[in-house]
């Protein structure tokens, strides 16, 4: 991604969740992906384990998975801080 990357805060990725026709975005390590096409994240969930809208960065250590999966999803931004933002 060049400069023109969209950026997103926690609280704003909060709004993707997938649910009632939103988007579905999560982030892994500052990048924000768009699972919203994925056959295995269902309204927003990834097959009970996961929910779109939060940083899984923490949770991906526990994947049956590595995180190459992501090379298929769409990486749409950055995750930045609050006080980045401003």
């Amino acid at each position: 991604m060049a400069g023109s990357e969209r950026k997103f805060t926690l609280e704003e990725l909060k709004q993707y969740d997938g649910r009632d026709g939103r988007p579905a975005y999560m982030a892994y390590k500052g990048k924000v992906y768009d699972v919203t096409e994925s056959f295995l994240w269902i309204n927003g969930d990834h097959q009970g384990q996961h929910e779109a809208g939060k940083d899984l960065t923490e949770e991906m250590a526990f994947a049956p998975h590595q995180e190459e999966t992501l090379e298929r999803v769409k990486l749409i931004g950055v995750l930045i801080s609050e006080s980045e933002k401003k």
